[in-house]
């Protein structure tokens, strides 16, 4: 059976340090190639050629990793650094994977349906666990887990990691008791009434009767904080 997986160039790189900031300026993406047994190798890739793969790939993907047109090889985008402020990619690591070797990765969760409890209790879905960490080979690896919020019909229901239908080609490695997700109650803010004390009320135009100072503003910061 044929494997679509998708593809990336890359090119040796012998630049390293603050001179990968050029690589970057010509729009090349410096990263490194690793792998249980073999040595690190430094390379670049495209830069807009990773964004690509990045955005229609998932994020335990494999993908051909060719070097210089040689044969590709299978790999994992194991980590990747970003800008802080553009989140652009900034370096690459490549781990280099073994097709008869197990891996274990973090899979992500995704809710579908709609729950009874939010859509008409007015409850708002929590999301406890948004990960399980799952190992199986590395042409097995989910690249997401799907579970049905609409058993959420009330407050007290919840959905645990032993409720997820995991591949049967993949072990579980988190704890089955774990919640999921569960929706929580709306909150209720009571009102809080003012309190004046008592003989302390001057009539208005009597003279010598002062404001507090400040009452009013506080008056108004409260209702606007409630």
């Amino acid at each position: 059976m044929s494997t679509a997986r998708p593809t990336l160039a890359a090119e040796a790189r012998e630049t390293t340090g603050k001179a990968v900031n050029r690589l970057r300026k010509q729009g090349r993406l410096p990263g490194v190639v690793y792998g249980r047994g073999v040595a690190s190798s430094n390379v670049s890739v495209d830069t807009h050629e990773f964004e690509l793969l990045r955005r229609h790939a998932g994020p335990n993907a494999l993908v051909d990793l060719s070097v210089d047109g040689k044969k590709p090889s299978p790999v994992l985008v194991h980590g990747v650094q970003v800008h802080p402020v553009n989140r652009r990619p900034l370096h690459v690591d490549l781990f280099l994977v073994r097709m008869t070797e197990e891996l274990t990765v973090d899979v992500p969760l995704v809710p579908t349906g709609t729950s009874v409890a939010v859509e008409q209790g007015g409850g708002t879905l929590n999301h406890q666990t948004e990960h399980v960490r799952i190992r199986a080979l590395p042409d097995h690896l989910p690249q997401s887990i799907e579970y049905s919020i609409e058993g959420l019909v009330d407050f007290e229901t919840t959905i645990l990691v032993r409720d997820l239908v995991i591949p049967a080609d993949a072990t579980l490695l988190t704890s089955p008791d774990e919640v999921v997700a569960k929706v929580l109650p709306p909150r209720i803010v009571e009102e809080e009434l003012p309190v004046v004390a008592e003989g302390v009320e001057a009539e208005e135009g009597e003279e010598g009767a002062e404001a507090e100072p400040g009452t009013g503003g506080q008056e108004e910061r409260s209702d606007s904080e409630g």
